[in-house]
């Protein structure tokens, strides 16, 4: 999208506002479907951050998603937690994973996550 869609960007001022991380959705973004929660930018921060920490191979990225979000301005990006890339019939990875999606790059979006079978 060349002007991200107001709707979308209300939704994630929401998410962002009430500290929720309830809020379902599905985009389409570079010919990608990604299905899952949003989380504010802070928790997803946080979460990236300890799963980092815990890696013997990683965890010196750590200390890059430690800083603060910026919060002036509506928000840029989605953040997914517990999220999947849909590929066919298959949810990747099968445990969820923790996605950062531009807003400005969302080609569609619904409310709700998609289900997904792994036969």
């Amino acid at each position: 999208m060349s002007k991200p869609d107001e709707l979308l960007v209300a939704v994630a001022t929401l998410v962002e506002s009430d500290r929720s991380n309830q809020m379902s959705l599905t985009v389409v973004t570079g010919g990608a479907v990604i299905t899952g929660r949003l989380a504010p930018e802070a928790d997803w921060r946080q979460r990236v951050s300890e799963v980092l920490t815990d890696s013997a191979r990683l965890g010196e990225f750590s200390a890059v998603f430690d800083t603060a979000a910026k919060t002036n301005g509506p928000p840029t990006h989605l953040h997914f937690h517990v999220a999947r890339i849909l590929q066919g019939t298959v949810g990747i990875p099968e445990t969820g994973g923790m996605y950062r999606v531009a807003i400005e790059d969302v080609n569609a979006w619904t409310m709700g996550d998609f289900s997904y079978s792994d036969h």
